[in-house]
């Protein structure tokens, strides 16, 4: 596992970094699997169609808990049983994915971030469902660990799946 990979590419800086229009007024966290980093678990992204149109309303602020929480790319999955967040063969990632959640809500404080456009599904990003815990592919009602900090602190939770609602 190479923590190295869990720094930000060149196409993902161009979004940031990219001359933003008067329109453009709020500031938005995005997962940066979103914006095409290979920050994943299993080391890809998942860029998702339209997500650069967000540049031209929104200041964009990447994050990626896990990776900020201290955690290498490629890493073993992890699912979220209770308030933990184990792998498969039952290592405890709880910690990483804590710390990575508080760096996730202090760019959110240091920005003004009010908006989180999150991962689906993730243990750490999910929104309203998330993996079971039991690594089988099935789902669950609930927030990974980072969304349910985040709403606590009075972030407006989105998933790529609700792109169109924020453009």
């Amino acid at each position: 596992m190479n923590a190295a990979s869990c720094k930000p590419t060149a196409s993902m800086l161009y979004l940031i970094k990219k001359e933003r229009t008067e329109r453009q007024v709020k500031t938005i966290l995005v997962s940066r699997c979103l914006l095409g980093d290979p920050c994943r678990y299993d080391g890809t992204s998942r860029p998702f169609p339209g997500i650069e149109a967000l540049s031209e309303r929104y200041k964009i602020v990447p994050i990626c808990p896990e990776c900020d929480g201290g955690l290498p790319t490629p890493r073993p999955a992890g699912e979220r049983r209770g308030d933990r967040i184990v792998t498969k063969d039952g290592a405890d990632l709880t910690d990483a994915y804590r710390r990575g959640a508080e760096l996730a809500l202090k760019k959110a404080k240091e920005t003004g971030a009010k908006i989180a456009l999150l991962k689906s599904r993730s243990p750490s990003c999910g929104v309203g469902r998330i993996h079971d815990g039991t690594f089988s592919g099935g789902m669950t009602e609930g927030d990974g660990i980072t969304a349910e900090l985040l709403k606590a602190n009075g972030i407006a939770l989105y998933t790529e799946n609700d792109l169109s609602k924020l453009l």
